[in-house]
């Protein structure tokens, strides 16, 4: 069942009955002495409706754990397994228990819509782990129920939208290295007066807000801020990190690492379009969710299977970077039977999809999507001085640890 989920999201088809048509007739051939995956697709979907979830979570960790061990010479840069954290809203259908079961997460009268958040290794372009939630859940939320998959060694990087004092507060707790982009929402303290137009980088300190709920155990957090200039002074990025030690974790370092944090921004392409998951097709909340697992899982297996296929190249080149979309067009070709069934040429052909180098001479995002607001770089976060009596916090504070 979870072979023929995952076939008919590779394969093409103008429809849920066309695709199915062609995974199962792929999944017998493959499997000639195994129990058949039905007659139709409404058989499919009513068994995978009984399926439950917990089995596909446990697919999922389990090509994790593959991932890990065959990836393992791959896995680090700088001493850091690189990931990053981003969130996306994926449309439903509009049915009458979608509408009552998810709601509207944008204007009056908007499509019901599910929200995707996903970790991605930066350095391969690999999704690592996902939550799915309704299309008003918290990607905040998200992130701190997927800090039990990060591995020890991981520096987790996210945008301005995960902004706030718990969110690092965890991080700091769960030992995990982090670095998020700041924004106005934020306001971070220094023990000296400073010129923002003059600031590089340096020790802060980050409070609780005054509309947060304070805890007793609240204690403000001593930080390290980056700025990373942009070719325009509104382009510069502002990074917070626990790693306060410059020679551990440089401002070239952290830039190449902000820098790869576009691979978010490429799996949720790749999902979107590759895979076309703009919109669900199912039409109820049981599928829905097992459309979305099953779907996320293919594009993982999909694009883990061009990694392993990339040939490693000598220290200072630059390494290669499989393709979604040819890494896709070899598996098509293979279910179809256009290579001969030779697992030779399939891997050869795997390792001919890689993406294209070259360098870019225009914006990334060129055209005006309709209903997307133009994209606006977040603003620089608040920088004041310690008043006295947070002085004497942050000093009480310190006697004690020590």
């Amino acid at each position: 069942m979870v072979l023929v989920l995952l076939l008919m999201t590779w394969c093409c088809g103008d429809s849920q009955p066309e695709r199915f048509e062609t995974a199962k007739a792929f999944c017998v051939a493959l499997l000639p002495k195994r129990r058949r995956p039905g007659q139709t697709v409404q058989g499919f979907q009513m068994a995978l409706a009984k399926l439950p979830m917990s089995v596909l979570r446990s697919f999922a960790v389990g090509v994790r754990q593959i991932l890990a061990s065959r990836l393992a010479t791959r896995w680090f840069d700088e001493g850091f397994i690189g990931f990053g954290c981003d969130g996306s809203r994926v449309e439903c259908p509009r049915t009458a228990e979608l509408e009552q079961r998810l709601g509207e997460a944008g204007k009056k009268g908007s499509a019901p819509t599910i929200w995707v958040t996903a970790l991605v290794h930066l350095r391969l372009g690999l999704p690592w782990a996902w939550r799915l939630g309704k299309g008003t859940a918290s990607e905040r939320s998200h992130l701190l129920q997927l800090l039990s998959v990060l591995p020890a060694a991981a520096l987790l990087v996210a945008d301005a939208g995960y902004f706030g004092f718990h969110v690092a507060q965890h991080l700091v707790e769960k030992k995990i290295c982090f670095l998020l982009r700041m924004s106005s929402n934020v306001t971070l303290y220094t023990s000296e007066s400073v010129v923002l137009e003059n600031y590089q980088e340096g020790l802060v300190y980050y409070f609780p807000g005054k509309k947060q709920k304070k805890h007793k155990e609240d204690k403000p957090l001593r930080l390290r801020l980056i700025r990373i200039r942009g070719k325009k002074k509104k382009q510069d990025v502002w990074l917070l990190t626990n790693v306060v030690e410059p020679g551990r974790l440089s401002a070239v370092t952290a830039a190449k690492f902000y820098r790869w944090r576009w691979e978010n921004e490429g799996q949720f392409r790749a999902f979107k379009r590759t895979l076309a998951k703009v919109k669900m097709v199912s039409r109820s909340v049981r599928l829905v969710h097992r459309e979305a697992e099953g779907a996320l899982l293919a594009l993982q297996l999909m694009l883990a299977q061009g990694v392993l296929a990339m040939r490693p190249v000598a220290r200072g080149d630059h390494e290669p970077v499989c393709s979604p979309r040819k890494v896709l067009l070899a598996i098509r070709q293979e279910m179809y039977g256009l290579l001969g069934r030779s697992p030779a040429k399939y891997y050869e052909r795997l390792q001919q999809a890689q993406r294209e180098r070259r360098e870019r001479t225009s914006a990334k995002a060129i055209r005006p999507w309709p209903r997307r607001k133009p994209h606006k770089p977040p603003k620089p976060p608040r920088l004041l001085k310690l008043t006295a009596k947070q002085k004497a916090l942050i000093s009480r504070l310190e006697g004690q640890a020590a």
